[in-house]
C-alpha cells in the first residue's frame, strides 16, 4: 500500500535577513509524520503566496519544482529499494545526515552508547551496566542461528518468541530477567520503528512472562525486634545490622545512609535531633526527625569528622 505522501512549502518568517529575505521552508509529510528540510532558497516575504506555495520570481520557481522532482524521485527509489517509506528516510537522503541502523545488533551498540552518554549526565550507571548483558545474550543468539547481525526487516514474532524459549533452555535465569531481555529486543525494535526502518514492531504481542510472588514484600515488627535482640559477633555484621535498623527507623534507603556525613545531623530548639539531607535518586531534601534508637544507633558512629562518613560502610563501585 502506498504511503500518505505530501509536499508543502512555506516561508520562515521568524528569520529575516538583513536584506530583508526570509527563508524558504519544505515540509514533508508521510503517514502524519513530519520532518522541515531547508531549501537553500530565500525571497521577500511579500513576494510570497502561501496559497499556491509559489514565488513572484520565476526563477525561484524553477528552482523550486526541481527541488520537488528531487524529493519526489528520492520517495521513489526509497520505496523501490525498502518497500516502506518515512519522512526522515526522505530527510536523510536528501541532507545526507546520518545513516540509520539497519541490522539489530548495530543498533544495540549505538543505543549503548547513548546510554553510556545519559549514565554521565544522571550520575548512575545501572541501565549501562546491565544492557552490556542484554546485548550479549542478544548476540549470542542471532550467532547460535548462523548470522553476525540481523536486518530489522527480518524480525518476526516468531524470532522473540524463539529467543525466549533459547534463553529459557541455556541460562538458569528468573521470568524478571528474561522480561529484561525481552524488553532490550523490543527496545530496538521501537527505536526502529520511530526511524522508519520498520511500519510497526512485530513483537508486541510477546506477552512478558509473569514475575512469581515475592516471598517477602516486608519484615513485620516481630521480626524487626528479632534482629534488634540478636547483635552479631562479627563487626561487620554487626554495622550491617545496625544499619538496617537505623534504615528501618529513618526510612532512608542504603545509599542515602551510605552518603551521611556529620553536616546533615541537626538539633531543633527543643533539643531533637535530626536528619536533613537529599535522597539520591530523587534528588529531593528529606526532613527527618531521629527515633531514639535511631540516635543511639548513629552515636555508636564518626558524629564530629566531617571528612569521613558517619557509618563506615564499605562497597563494590
Amino acid at each position: 500500500m502506498r504511503s500518505t505522501y505530501k509536499q508543502l512549502y512555506y516561508i520562515n518568517r521568524s528569520k529575516i535577513k538583513s536584506d530583508g529575505t526570509t527563508s524558504i521552508m519544505c515540509r514533508i509529510t508521510i503517514d502524519g509524520k513530519a520532518v522541515t528540510l531547508a531549501t537553500g532558497l530565500y525571497c521577500q516575504p511579500e513576494e510570497w503566496n502561501s496559497a499556491k506555495g509559489e514565488v513572484k520570481n520565476s526563477r525561484i520557481n524553477g528552482m523550486l519544482n526541481e527541488y520537488r522532482k528531487r524529493i519526489d524521485d528520492t520517495y521513489d527509489n526509497l520505496l523501490k529499494v525498502n518497500g516502506i517509506i518515512s519522512a526522515e528516510q526522505i530527510k536523510i537522503s536528501m541532507t545526507g545526515e546520518f545513516n540509520v541502523p539497519q541490522y539489530i545488533l548495530q543498533a544495540g551498540e549505538v543505543e549503548r552508547e547513548n546510554l553510556k552518554i545519559r549514565s554521565v549526565q544522571i550520575d548512575s550507571t545501572s541501565t549501562y551496566r546491565q544492557s552490556k548483558m542484554y546485548q550479549y545474550y542478544l548476540r549470542e543468539y542471532i550467532n547460535s542461528l548462523g548470522k553476525k547481525d540481523m536486518l530489522f526487516t527480518d524480525i518476526t514474532e516468531e524470532f522473540g518468541n524463539n529467543y525466549i524459549l533459547y534463553l529459557k533452555m541455556n541460562y538458569p535465569h528468573k521470568p524478571s530477567y528474561r522480561n529484561h531481555c525481552l524488553c532490550w529486543l523490543k527496545r530496538l525494535v521501537y527505536l526502529a520503528v520511530d526511524k522508519g526502518i520498520l511500519r510497526f514492531n512485530p513483537l508486541d504481542d510477546i506477552k512478558y512472562e509473569k514475575k512469581p510472588q515475592t516471598k517477602l514484600m516486608y519484615i513485620t515488627k516481630n521480626q524487626l525486634q528479632d534482629i534488634m535482640s540478636h547483635p552479631k559477633s562479627d563487626p561487620l555484621q554487626e554495622l550491617a545490622r545496625r544499619t538496617f535498623v537505623f534504615s528501618c527507623f529513618c526510612g532512608l534507603a542504603y545509599v542515602d545512609v551510605q552518603r551521611l556525613y556529620p553536616h546533615h545531623i541537626g538539633t531543633t530548639a527543643e533539643g531533637r535531633k535530626y536528619i536533613r539531607t537529599y535522597r539520591k535518586k530523587t534528588d529531593i531534601e528529606a526532613f527527618i526527625p531521629l527515633h531514639p534508637i535511631a540516635e543511639q544507633i548513629i552515636s555508636l558512629y564518626n558524629t564530629t569528622d566531617d571528612s569521613r562518613p558517619i557509618f563506615p560502610l564499605r562497597y563494590v563501585v
